[in-house]
Order: C-alpha cells, then sequence, then structure tokens
C-alpha cells in the first residue's frame, strides 16, 4: 500500500468565511473521491490585509500569490481558488487540475427595503468593488432614465451587506454565486440577469490547483472536473487575456451552453468593456459549436477580443478606478 494514502491532503485556502466554506465543499469532494483525510491550511494573501480598494492595488493575483507559494514551497498539496481572482497567465509549475461545476455566475443586488434595481431611487447609494459592475450599473441606471452613485467598497459578506443593514448606502451588489455557498442566497434582492450585467470572467467557478509533477495527485483532483464548465471558463478567461486586461479592469465575459443533457451543442460568448460612468460600452457576442478543445475554446474568446478591440475596447479598459 501506498504509505501516502494515510497522510492527509493539505488544502491551501483563505481564511474568509466564503473561502473556507468553498473549500470545505472541495475537500468533502476529495475525501469522498480518494478515500485519504484532507485538512484545511488556512492561509493569509496580501488582498486579505490590504485596506487599498482592488483597482487600486491591481486586482490581478492579490488574492491567489501566497497560495501559490505555498504550493511550491511544499507546505500544501493542493488549493482552492475563486476563479475569477485567478491571472490568466499560468503559474510554472502548477497546474489547474479542476474546475468543479459552476455555482450561478450572476451578480446579486442586496437592497434595502427588498428593492430591485429599478425601483431603486433616482441618486441610490450602490457598494461595489468592482469597476467592471461600476461601468455595467451605471449603464443599466442611465437606460432606466435615472442616475446612480457607486460607492467602492471591501470586506467579507456581513461587511459588505452591513452596509446595507445600517442605512450607509441603499444596496450593494455581490457574487450570487458566494453568496450561495455560505447559505445566504435568500438575501439578495434581485439576481441581475447576464443580459443586463455580464458577469466576470470565470465568476461562480472555482480552480483546484497543484504541483504539475504530482501526476498521482493531479489525476486524482481531475475526477472534480466538470468540462463543460472548464469549456466555458477557458472561453471567458481567453478573452480576457487577448484584451490583455486583468481582473480590476472594466471587463464582463460570460459563455453560456446551450441544449439539455447530452444534447448540449451550441456556445454563445459574450463579453462588453465600459467606461466607469457607463455611458460607452463596448459590447459583443458570438455564438458557435461548442467548441470541441480547450484550445477552440481560447481560439473563440481571442477572436472574440479582437472584434471587441477593433470597436474601440482598448480605450476604454485604459480608464481606471481612482
Amino acid at each position: 500500500m501506498n504509505p501516502r494514502l494515510d497522510q492527509p491532503l493539505r488544502l491551501g485556502t483563505r481564511r474568509s468565511k466564503l473561502a473556507m466554506s468553498q473549500s470545505g465543499q472541495v475537500a468533502d469532494a476529495v475525501r469522498a473521491l480518494t478515500g485519504r483525510p484532507v485538512e484545511l491550511v488556512e492561509i493569509t494573501t496580501y488582498g486579505d490585509v490590504s485596506r487599498e480598494h482592488l483597482a487600486q492595488i491591481g486586482g490581478t493575483g492579490v488574492f491567489v500569490a501566497a497560495l501559490r507559494e505555498a504550493l511550491l514551497r511544499g507546505e500544501v498539496d493542493f488549493a482552492v481558488h475563486s476563479l475569477k481572482d485567478l491571472p490568466t497567465t499560468p503559474a510554472e509549475g502548477l497546474v489547474i487540475a479542476a474546475v468543479p461545476r459552476r455555482e450561478d455566475a450572476r451578480d446579486a443586488l442586496v437592497a434595502r427595503d427588498g428593492l430591485t434595481f429599478a425601483r431603486l431611487p433616482d441618486g441610490a447609494r450602490i457598494g461595489t468593488g468592482s469597476p467592471r459592475r461600476q461601468a455595467q450599473l451605471h449603464h443599466l441606471a442611465l437606460a432606466l432614465g435615472k442616475r446612480i452613485e457607486t460607492v467602492p467598497i471591501r470586506g467579507n459578506v456581513d461587511t459588505r451587506i452591513g452596509f446595507v443593514r445600517d442605512g450607509a448606502l441603499d444596496a450593494v451588489v455581490l457574487a450570487a454565486a458566494g453568496l450561495n455557498r455560505i447559505g445566504r442566497g435568500d438575501e439578495a434582492t434581485e439576481l441581475l440577469a447576464v443580459d443586463s450585467v455580464l458577469p466576470a470572467p470565470g465568476q461562480g467557478a472555482l480552480a483546484v490547483e497543484c504541483l504539475a509533477s504530482d501526476a498521482d495527485l493531479v489525476a486524482a483532483l481531475g475526477e472534480l472536473d466538470d468540462p463543460r464548465t472548464r469549456v466555458a471558463v477557458t472561453a471567458e478567461r481567453s478573452l480576457l487575456a487577448a484584451l490583455e486586461a486583468g481582473c480590476s479592469a472594466p471587463v464582463g465575459a460570460y459563455a453560456d451552453l446551450s441544449g439539455d443533457g447530452p444534447d448540449v451543442h451550441e456556445m454563445r460568448l459574450r463579453g462588453v468593456v465600459g467606461t466607469l460612468d457607463g455611458s460607452t460600452l463596448v459590447q459583443l457576442s458570438t455564438t458557435g459549436s461548442v467548441p470541441q478543445s480547450y484550445d477552440e475554446a481560447m481560439a473563440l474568446g481571442r477572436e472574440l477580443a479582437d472584434e471587441m478591440l477593433a470597436k474601440g475596447a482598448a480605450g476604454l479598459m485604459g480608464e481606471r478606478a481612482l
């Protein structure tokens, strides 16, 4: 018998309630698959300790660098990330062994008095730390003939929703997946349709990462992979990479597959880039057969990014929240 089978697998995770919850769910799945014990190893990342707004500290990688360093140093065996936090450039020596089935990719509005976005008053103050959300929320408000004020916020789910509960803000926007994973999905007063607000590339999906050299663990974790989720997020992240943008840029992307069960035959990829005030958006989509390989999915993302760049997307991404 392999002596490693009795040793716990060490799963590196951020310390937040959400990170611990989603890592715990992956740990349960890995225990069931491998029969091995799994212990969570809490790691503090730069994004957790910095009080600066994400747009100021760059966004890309600030929640994952410490986890990846722990992997490379052999302090943990694998790590769980929110896929939208991962840089699009692969990390040398590491591999994303699995992308489990995606949770709800939409953004969720948590507003006072049970309000939906359309019913928020003119001048409503909405908290979000995301330039992508900021651009699209302002655009949506303009389409409804009203104005909003977006307020940059940081903090965990309790902190963010607390701004609404104590009256400091009229609403906040969070990822629906995060609320669902900690059992608080019912606190959303509206799930924002992707036709109105495109999510971040990879939003709602997790990435399970380990050393590329550990073939046995790569194979074991690979049992958690959901091919449909993987092909969709691969296209979304390829678009982001081709735009040469990070997760602090006002870029949204979403790939959805149409059809039921084994009959999924078509994928639509949508992308958006906008100015922070919502006055200008470049939003395009492409629809075709479901990619039969990850290379095909990446090509689809690059092609749509090229179209967006031809429509002026690069100039819009040059604007950053201050």
